[in-house]
């Protein structure tokens, strides 16, 4: 709030009016004001603070978490890599029960599904389609379907596909028009000989998938030929797989087939230790992002000498290291591993003075080719599907931090941020309250020596007259 427009020097009285105004009043003020200037600095630091806590907690859960290092889909500490010398005829994937070497692998036939089509309807998707039960048969399991009255060639493939059961079973239709009429094309997902779709129960739409589809309005059958499984060979061993996802063949090592090969394709499996090297890199980095951001939040700044100078955002406050001894605790529990279960096996180690891991390269690389601990350290890191790993134990460990609003139990760093939100609005009204108290104050003493100058003014006046009537008889005695 403005003051009001100070007055200058007294015309009355001669002094500096304003001045005196503006020191009582600044007198006044100084006290409150220093108040609230050092509360509203404190607890700006403390929310800037908390937003860096929060920031770095939120990056180190996304690091650790199923999208990030802990994914089982593309599992980022696999002891083993398998490389395809053509990815596009023969992919490979290892886990870590694989073993190191080479395979010579030669596909012949690729694993299939069934597809069938119905007889030509000439009245296209609205041909009419008898009332009854109809009965899509595959490897021996039959799905019924009940049609209705007034049923139509595209509301039976609508009721295919809004079936469950056989969305479930990898089973959907859908309706191909050709010169001849439209046709009901039953698909499914399902791949291996024996898998073979047969429609029954209606006339019209009965279809037997052990036969070819001929040619006319009213041939049915299976459209390009029977399913049939993949077949392949493993270093000249002939072998069958019902999908094209062999998991079976060699241990260890998962094969995806997808394309038959005019010549073997070889599949290299060696030990994944620069891949592990990096995830194991990836881990320490996301861990001394926390670390080291706890320090600059706590630390305070020092002079020459040693002697702190500017305090650090979160100085005194407990919390951040709260937090680090939190995600620190886990580190030093034993994990569920065979032969690997300490992070120190691996090169990894707390700094002592910084709290920081440090992670030694010549450890970690004698732990992969000399202790052959390659394999375990999926399990470290990501369990056993029983024992949770490092990573799950680090991120239950700050969850109590990181809650945010609306869960059921918010979290630390949420509670604290609305604190400090509420301190701010306090002191935000601290100060238009002072504002207000400077401004009538300020107002009351601007009258007060106003008054006190026009009287001066008016005794001074008064002075005057009172000397010149003096002055005045002195002259005439003297005349």
């Amino acid at each position: 709030m403005a003051s009001p427009i100070l007055p200058g020097t007294g015309l009355g009285s001669g002094l500096d009016t304003g001045a005196i105004v503006k020191a009582l009043v600044a007198a006044d003020k100084a006290a409150k004001q220093g108040q609230i200037d050092r509360a509203t600095t404190n607890n700006s630091a403390s929310i800037s603070g908390i937003g860096t806590l929060q920031s770095l907690l939120s990056t180190f859960q996304s690091t650790m978490s199923a999208a990030g290092l802990g994914s089982a889909v593309n599992p980022s500490f696999s002891g083993f890599s398998a490389t395809s010398s053509d990815s596009k005829v023969v992919d490979a994937t290892a886990d870590n029960y694989a073993v190191a070497g080479k395979y010579s692998i030669e596909v012949t036939k690729l694993a299939t599904s069934s597809k069938v089509a119905s007889a030509a309807f000439a009245g296209g998707n609205t041909s009419a389609i008898p009332s009854g039960t109809l009965n899509i048969t595959q490897n021996g399991i039959n799905y019924p379907l009940t049609v209705g009255a007034n049923a139509t060639l595209q509301s039976v493939r609508d009721a295919i596909n809004a079936d469950s059961k056989m969305a479930m079973s990898g089973i959907s239709a859908n309706i191909v028009t050709d010169s001849f009429g439209a046709r009901l094309v039953i698909g499914s997902e399902k791949t291996g000989a024996g898998s073979d779709i047969s429609v029954s129960g209606i006339a019209g739409l009965e279809i037997d998938g052990s036969q070819t589809m001929g040619s006319g309005a009213a041939a049915s059958g299976n459209i390009g030929g029977l399913a049939q499984d993949a077949e392949f060979k493993v270093d000249g061993m002939g072998l069958t797989s019902k999908t094209n996802t062999v998991t079976q063949a060699i241990s260890g090592l998962k094969l995806n087939l997808v394309a038959v090969t005019d010549k073997p394709i070889t599949v290299t499996v060696a030990t994944n230790t620069e891949g592990l090297k990096t995830s194991i890199q990836k881990f320490v980095d996301a861990y001394n992002a926390v670390a080291n951001g706890v320090s600059a939040l706590t630390k305070p700044s020092l002079d020459d000498s040693g002697n702190p100078t500017i305090p650090a955002q979160l100085t005194g406050d407990a919390l951040p290291r709260s937090i680090l001894a939190a995600i620190r605790a886990p580190l030093s529990e034993v994990g569920a591993g065979d032969k690997l279960t300490v992070l120190a096996q691996l090169g990894i180690t707390t700094n002592q003075k910084t709290g920081a891991l440090d992670f030694d390269d010549k450890k970690f690389t004698a732990a992969m080719t000399d202790k052959k601990l390659g394999g375990e350290v999926q399990k470290l890191f990501t369990g056993d599907g029983v024992n949770p790993g490092l990573l799950e134990r680090m991120t239950s460990a700050i969850k109590p931090f990181t809650q945010g609003v609306g869960s059921m139990t918010e979290g630390i760093l949420t509670t604290r941020t609305k604190a400090l939100d509420i301190t701010k609005k306090k002191l935000s009204d601290q100060q238009e309250a002072l504002d207000r108290r400077v401004a009538t104050l300020t107002a009351v003493l601007t009258k007060k020596y106003n008054d006190m100058d026009s009287l001066v003014g008016k005794l001074k006046a008064t002075a005057s007259n009172i000397t010149s009537m003096f002055e005045a008889l002195n002259a005439q005695k003297k005349g």
